[in-house]
């Protein structure tokens, strides 16, 4: 199994070395795999290194989630759908996801983290 760093992920969205990213299409093509933690420093790339828009880099995270095997699927598409509509960095996006995903209680002393699980879990009860 190959599992893909964030650099392969970074040439494939980005093909801005044709070389590399040919060979990072040819690796997943393959069923090559990742992570949340490199997902999640794909993200921090996009955003904070090229100054992508939050929008653009949650539909990039959406794409590179068809093509490429990770675990926690569901709760990455969740993640991203809430690095879209907030202003938490992707971490704390994850956090989110998870609570609001897989049930998992979240401890934390941030307020922006915690008034943002509060309306998901409203979101969530009132549908």
């Amino acid at each position: 199994m190959v599992i893909l760093d964030a650099n392969a992920i970074l040439r494939y969205v980005l093909n801005d070395n044709k070389d590399q990213a040919e060979k990072a299409a040819n690796a997943i093509e393959s069923g090559s795999v990742t992570t949340v933690e490199i997902l999640a420093e794909v993200v921090y790339v996009l955003s904070d290194v090229y100054n992508m828009p939050r929008e653009e880099v949650s539909w990039l995270l959406h794409c590179i989630l068809l093509d490429v095997q990770v675990d926690n699927l569901k709760a990455l598409r969740y993640a991203a759908g809430v690095f879209n509509q907030t202003k938490l960095d992707f971490v704390d996006c994850l956090l989110v996801a998870y609570n609001k995903v897989y049930g998992m209680e979240v401890f934390s002393f941030d307020k922006k983290l915690n008034t943002t699980m509060r309306k998901e879990l409203e979101i969530y009860q009132s549908e």
